[in-house]
């Protein structure tokens, strides 16, 4: 009895480590997220200014030293809480179903009034002063604008092989930016509805 104990006993402490460590990897990834989730919500609320480290470790409930530990500077943070939020919503626009052109234009035009597009807007206003935040946030919206263009073909099945299909569809991106802008401002919905139609059908005329 005392070899099997012993050896059962060897076999626990063999596994220990490894079942105490997922538990803290989960706990890691938790800290993580909110840390993105409160960092995106104080620049659309507070802007670059008011948006320092300590302020989003506060509103996600965790210390400051515990931020650094996962973003060890502001843009680092800042940066990856963007592009946290932009995957978040690809995410839900690769899974929309596809239910006629003037949903996915109402969608997409969505993309450009949430919260993402507003907590950009200040990364883009603090990324024209500062050369190092600069670089890494063009990169960042190069990429986001490829699979948002990428994504809003597939959605509307768009031929881009036909001769102004791709001007068309980078167009109507550029609009819903517009429309994005002018939210920021006030929230005229149903001018934007009207508007939002109004491409729906322009957008069927063109691609067909």
């Amino acid at each position: 009895m005392g070899v099997v104990t012993t050896g059962t006993t060897a076999t626990t402490a063999a596994k220990a480590p490894n079942a105490s460590k997922a538990p803290k990897q989960d706990r890691s990834r938790a800290t993580r997220q909110r840390l993105l989730e409160a960092a995106v919500a104080c620049l659309a609320e507070r802007g670059w200014a008011g948006s320092t480290v300590s302020v989003v470790a506060e509103r996600a409930g965790v210390s400051r030293g515990a931020a650094q530990h996962h973003f060890p500077t502001r843009e680092d943070l800042f940066t990856a809480a963007v592009e946290y939020v932009a995957e978040e919503r690809s995410q839900a626009l690769r899974a929309l179903p596809v239910q006629g052109r003037a949903a996915v234009v109402a969608a997409l035009v969505d993309l450009y009034t949430g919260p993402l597009f507003r907590a950009a807007l200040h990364l883009w206003v603090a990324a024209s002063n500062e050369e190092q935040l600069r670089a890494r946030v063009t990169e960042l919206e190069a990429k986001v604008g490829r699979e948002t263009h990428r994504i809003a073909v597939e959605l509307l099945a768009a031929d881009e092989s036909r001769p102004g299909v791709r001007e068309t569809v980078q167009g109507f991106l550029d609009m819903a930016r517009g429309l994005g802008l002018a939210n920021l401002l006030t929230d005229d919905r149903a001018r934007r509805d009207r508007v939002v139609a109004q491409w729906g059908k322009l957008l069927d005329e063109v691609l067909g």
